[in-house]
């Protein structure tokens, strides 16, 4: 997590802070940032988000990629 908060150019925190769900909205510029480190388009984002689930694919997906990120 720390690698991808850092790529992105936000605070760990701000990150984790957005996993949770504290940060209800982050800003659009936050998401797209974190988005391209993690090798997703806003599309797919948008996408995930739309479904059922609440987002929750996306949440998964930007963990594994993270993960990668650190390897």
């Amino acid at each position: 997590m720390l690698l991808t908060a850092l790529a992105a150019g936000v605070s760990p925190e701000t990150l984790r802070k957005i996993e949770s769900g504290r940060v209800a909205t982050p800003a659009f510029s936050t998401i797209a940032a974190i988005a391209a480190v993690l090798g997703l388009s806003l599309d797919a984002v948008w996408s995930q988000i739309n479904q059922s689930d609440g987002g929750a694919a996306l949440a998964r997906s930007g963990h594994d990629a993270g993960e990668r990120l650190a390897s």
